[in-house]
């Protein structure tokens, strides 16, 4: 009966054995039914094996790790690789990494003092990259390759590619695609032009530029550096700039040049008592020279001289004597007629005579009397309501008639202090509810309205006012 058991209970050992094994694959940690993915989860140890005494001698089972393996150390000697106080040392595969000791010894007890297995290193899926992709050599399986690339226009900043490493970690880090390709702009061809006959400007049009982005196709804005087109370019080269930037701020630019050249009569020389002021530059094809006499003098003889194209001026020089103005007029027109070409009307209208602005705003004028005369500037006063409203120029009086005429045409309210500021042309320039400080009047004129002419020749004279 004691050899029946012994020899049955190796038989019931051995059929244990082989239950166990067909279920689950030694030391790996999967049931044999499991498909592989790339999704993380967490596994649980297998149970630990069945003792298997097919070889001899051995006190505990015999060692078998799936995907890995064992260095073991018997102090019976090499041939007892599962004798009692046997020491092994436990190893993967690459590509699989140990989870439980390292090493383990055989007991007492016939079992071996731990458990390990062998599970694969995968790594956690990468993200997907905006305006980019990337292609994996072997999915998330350790020594897989991902190699990075961007959509078209964009461009690749940080690492290209990114290996699973032995630690389930990718190398590098996460790069990102970005737009630094500047967009394409190409601007208009250059051109040249000839002034028109009574100007020293031309006016050029042109195409706005071609601009293109390689990336997103968005243009964010484009910037124009210089005049528009339409826009009147006076004698010489111009250069022209635009400069176009995309969402990423990136920014290209290009120009082209407007050359416009202007035919020339000789310089006329001023007459005596008075000066000049011309169109344009004064001596192109065309253009138009006015004679007007200092404070005190009136041209006789021809006010105009037209520059020819045979580079000829037409008339005569005039001379400058006393001049006079002529209020006795049947309408406003006429009354403004007196001054086109020739002066600038500063129109100064008030509800009655005691308004503080009015008494403010004559009271410095009257302390710039030079500046004014300096830059053709004749003030036309309208004070009080009817039938008592007063019109003058200077000395000179103005009729009802023509008072009203006056205030229709500029549009001047008798309830409220206005000036207006007219150029020699009779239109309207800059208006004002509040007295104007003559300084600020100046600055304007000397921006604005002076021709090229009459800016030189105050830098030739100089200030006769100082």
């Amino acid at each position: 009966p004691s050899m029946a058991q012994e020899t049955a209970a190796p038989v019931l050992l051995v059929v244990l054995a082989r239950l166990v094994s067909s279920t689950w694959h030694e030391g790996s940690g999967y049931y044999a039914s499991e498909s592989h993915t790339n999704e993380v989860y967490v596994e649980e140890a297998p149970p630990e094996p069945a003792l298997d005494y097919r070889r001899v001698p051995q006190w505990c089972a015999t060692l078998n790790i799936y995907r890995g393996g064992a260095t073991c150390y018997s102090p019976q000697g090499s041939t007892y690789r599962s004798s009692l106080g046997t020491r092994c040392e436990l190893i993967c595969t690459r590509g699989y990494r140990l989870v439980g000791p390292s090493a383990i010894q055989c007991l007492s007890n016939r079992r071996w003092s731990g458990m390990a297995y062998c599970r694969q290193i995968r790594c956690h899926v990468l993200p997907a990259v905006l305006r980019g992709s990337y292609v994996c050599s072997a999915g998330v399986l350790m020594d897989s390759r991902c190699d990075y690339s961007c959509l078209a226009g964009y461009q690749l900043e940080g690492d290209r590619s990114r290996i699973c490493l032995e630690n389930g970690r990718w190398s590098g880090s996460e790069p990102v695609c970005v737009d630094l390709e500047p967009p394409k702009i190409r601007c208009p061809d250059s051109r040249e032009r000839i002034a028109e006959p009574g100007k020293l400007t031309a006016t050029v049009y042109w195409d706005p530029p071609r601009v293109r982005d390689s990336a997103d196709g968005v243009i964010k804005r484009v910037m124009l550096r210089g005049p528009e087109p339409g826009s009147e370019f006076p004698e010489g080269e111009h250069v022209i700039r635009y400069t176009a930037h995309d969402q990423a701020y990136n920014r290209a630019s290009c120009k082209f040049s407007i050359r416009v050249q202007v035919r020339r009569c000789p310089v006329l020389k001023p007459p005596q008592n008075g000066h000049l002021s011309c169109t344009s530059d004064g001596n192109n094809y065309g253009a138009t020279c006015e004679y007007l006499c200092d404070g005190g003098y009136e041209l006789q003889g021809t006010s105009l001289r037209v520059c020819q194209s045979t580079q000829q001026w037409t008339g005569s020089q005039p001379i400058c004597a006393p001049m006079q103005i002529n209020t006795a007029v049947n309408s406003a027109a006429s009354l403004l007629d007196q001054f086109h070409e020739k002066r600038r009307l500063l129109v100064i209208s008030a509800p009655d005579p005691s308004n503080r602005y009015y008494k403010m705003q004559i009271s410095m004028l009257q302390q710039t009397a030079c500046g004014l005369d300096l830059r053709h500037v004749t003030v036309v006063e309208l004070v009080g309501q009817p039938p008592h409203e007063v019109g003058r120029i200077r000395e000179h009086q103005l009729s009802l008639g023509i008072i009203e005429e006056l205030r229709q045409f500029l549009h001047l309210t008798r309830s409220h202090f206005n000036a207006v500021l007219l150029d020699k042309a009779g239109t309207d320039r800059e208006r004002y509810i509040s007295p104007v400080n003559p300084d600020e009047l100046f600055i304007f004129i000397d921006t604005y309205l002076l021709s090229k002419q009459e800016a030189a020749q105050r830098a030739q004279s100089g200030d006769p006012c100082e």
